[in-house]
């Protein structure tokens, strides 16, 4: 019978090197919680990065995969499916949408994003062949295809892996002058995240995305906000822009859309910038694909009927009210069930910090070495985050 050194020492045998995982191998999940093959219980508070927002294992996204999957799985986008219609419809009707263009990853709905607003730069605004800028943020994180660590200022994702694509420019996050300061003939959109998640949840100021907005509309700057850590509960609302009162060109969707069950991503848009892609000019094999159209349904479905969203705001707020309460950190922020913890980095690192967390039953992660995200799914109740809140206070104490 496998020990979990086992299945450490397959990993690190026969695996890429490329992941630092914490120590625990996971087998059974439900709702917030995880057990590992020893058959102890944790309480997720990363839901992987937010692509298990509905909880894990959701019996009824559950059952809407296991359903699909004796239907019909592909067909490629050479044919029709019973499936990606009405997925278009619900979900234009929840976002106020007017075009949607289905993909797999974060990362492919990016690279989709980048495509469609220089070749609408070309055709509509009028931008010289291959002049196109896209203006992006320091201390961004939008996946990692060539092209998107190239715009990265983080030295991990660059190094090593140059030549990069041109065309793009960077900006100070939060700073609507500098953005706007940084507009040529040649922009053809600003790229940002409502809250730079990888970063550490860095908030920008008060009326940021307002400015860039109005910026954006002033300039003929098309305004792309990736929400795919964002979107879709996680903040509170259904799509972070809302806090600000205020709609994107094109919005990035992805992670929670499938619920954690089944890769799909989207790109929302309105219908000058998306109706300039004709047909052959893009796409995906399995972009679109019924058993994901089926899953990414019922994964919205769920999130509005049960009431997840509006459990993100209420609890997300009494979190963090705790969490500030408790002190022990340099700076506690967050916005709904999306929180940053800064340790003071006398302290031992946020890595030492998650692996005492991991002892007493809670799985978190840190980034850029002193800074926890906690981010569980937005099933969790006030009994679970109380828990958690005690076994945060036991590690500071130790």
């Amino acid at each position: 019978m496998l020990v979990p050194t086992d299945y450490q020492a397959f990993e690190e045998t026969f695996g890429a090197n490329n992941y630092k995982p914490l120590d625990v191998v996971l087998a059974r999940g439900e709702g917030v919680w995880l057990w590992d093959v020893e058959g102890k219980r944790y309480l997720d508070c990363l839901a992987g990065y937010s692509a298990v927002s509905q909880g894990h294992c959701h019996p009824r996204i559950k059952q809407a995969l296991i359903a699909q999957a004796g239907r019909l799985t592909l067909t490629s986008r050479a044919f029709r499916n019973d499936q990606l219609g009405p997925f278009f419809e619900e979900l234009c009707a929840l976002t106020r949408s007017h075009k949607v263009l289905p993909m797999n990853s974060g990362a492919e709905a990016v690279e989709t994003a980048i495509k469609t607003v220089r070749k609408w730069g070309y055709e509509v605004k009028g931008v010289p062949a291959d002049q196109a800028e896209v203006i992006v943020c320091a201390d961004n994180f939008h996946g990692r295809t060539i092209a998107i660590v190239g715009f990265s200022t983080d030295p991990a994702n660059r190094q090593g892996f140059g030549p990069f694509a041109p065309g793009f420019k960077v900006v100070p996050f939060g700073d609507a002058a500098a953005f706007e300061a940084a507009i040529t003939p040649n922009t053809v959109a600003f790229l940002v995240e409502p809250i730079q998640g990888e970063a550490g949840v860095i908030i920008p100021p008060a009326g940021y995305l307002r400015r860039v907005r109005d910026i954006c509309s002033k300039r003929g700057v098309v305004l792309i906000l990736d929400e795919i850590q964002t979107g879709l509960g996680r903040t509170g609302k259904l799509l972070a822009e809302e806090h600000e009162g205020i709609e994107a060109d094109l919005t990035l969707i992805g992670k929670a859309l499938s619920g954690g069950f089944y890769p799909v991503s989207a790109v929302l848009s309105n219908s000058e910038v998306m109706g300039v892609l004709k047909p052959g000019e893009h796409g995906s094999t399995f972009g679109g694909n019924p058993l994901a159209c089926a899953v990414a349904r019922m994964a919205l479905k769920v999130l509005v009927d049960e009431g997840m969203i509006k459990n993100s705001a209420t609890l997300g707020a009494y979190f963090l009210d705790q969490l500030r309460r408790l002190g022990g950190f340099k700076e506690a922020r967050g916005r709904g069930l999306m929180i940053g913890l800064d340790l003071d980095p006398a302290w031992g690192g946020g890595r030492r910090f998650c692996e005492l967390m991991l002892e007493r039953g809670v799985l978190c992660k840190e980034t850029h070495g002193h800074t926890i995200r906690l981010s569980p799914p937005l099933v969790v109740t006030k009994t679970e985050i109380d828990w958690v809140l005690e076994q945060i206070a036991a590690v500071l104490r130790s």
